[in-house]
């Protein structure tokens, strides 16, 4: 069985082949160990039953997608089973392959994918020339997590064992201040 764990959000999130959850929270980094443990226990699961761990990537929320990648590091070595990460845009593009991909960032600007452009950051006025590229955009909604168990399993299947870590398509405000200051 794969468990996916998404902290890249507001909330946490969970899912297997047959199991979804999307959890509330106002702390992430308390509430995902017994929250995630919730979550096997209510999907009659155990630690033992899992073949691997997929979590979300990015791009999302900088504290958040650190602390899943962290939590889904531990589990993996403490149960020795792979980790894999997976980001937002291939869960979106597995549901609609042709799609622009546009994200808002939350700084007046847009994460964007598609087929036929690699994941970065564009205006809003460079997204409304390159969305023309692909016949739909999508991301003003939430991805569909359930996907990411497949996606998990084709990355392993294809001898992907690269490890998880943050996708960062810019610089961190902390990284930002520092450029500013320095220069």
């Amino acid at each position: 069985m794969i468990l996916v764990i998404n902290t890249s959000g507001k909330g946490i999130e969970f899912a297997t082949d047959v199991h979804h959850k999307s959890i509330e929270v106002e702390k992430q980094s308390t509430a995902l160990p017994l929250e995630c443990e919730k979550f096997l226990s209510e999907c009659r699961l155990s630690w033992r039953d899992l073949d691997a761990i997929g979590v979300v990537v990015g791009p999302g929320s900088f504290t958040g997608v650190r602390l899943g990648i962290a939590y889904a590091k531990g589990l993996g070595l403490g149960l020795d089973i792979p980790v894999v990460g997976i980001n937002a845009f291939e869960l979106y593009l597995a549901a609609a392959p042709d799609a622009f991909v546009a994200i808002e960032s939350g700084r007046g600007d847009f994460f964007v994918a598609s087929p036929k452009t690699a994941p970065q950051t564009m205006s809003i006025d460079e997204v409304e020339t390159r969305q023309m590229e692909c016949p739909r955009t999508v991301g003003h909604m939430p991805f569909d997590l359930t996907l990411a168990p497949q996606i998990v399993r084709t990355k392993l299947a294809g001898g992907d064992t690269s490890p998880a870590v943050p996708m960062y398509l810019r610089p961190s405000y902390a990284e930002e201040s520092k450029k500013c200051c320095n220069s």
